[in-house]
């Protein structure tokens, strides 16, 4: 599970460093930023969406 979120993480981070790339480099006249940062908002939902039934189905404990 923690090498998934790291992942997931790290897919996070290059989503959002090309996005810039995309838009300095294409000065706007395209869409791939747009798909970017589409991508990234994807990749962050799911991850909330796995750690949320990764701990409904007990495979992460409660430490308190």
């Amino acid at each position: 599970m923690r090498y998934f979120v790291i992942a997931m993480l790290v897919l996070i981070v290059l989503s959002l460093g090309s996005a810039l790339v995309y838009l300095v480099k294409d000065r706007g006249q395209s869409t791939r930023t747009v798909k970017a940062l589409t991508l990234r908002v994807a990749f962050s939902i799911l991850v909330f969406l796995v750690l949320m039934a990764s701990y409904y189905f007990g495979l992460i404990k409660d430490k308190l």
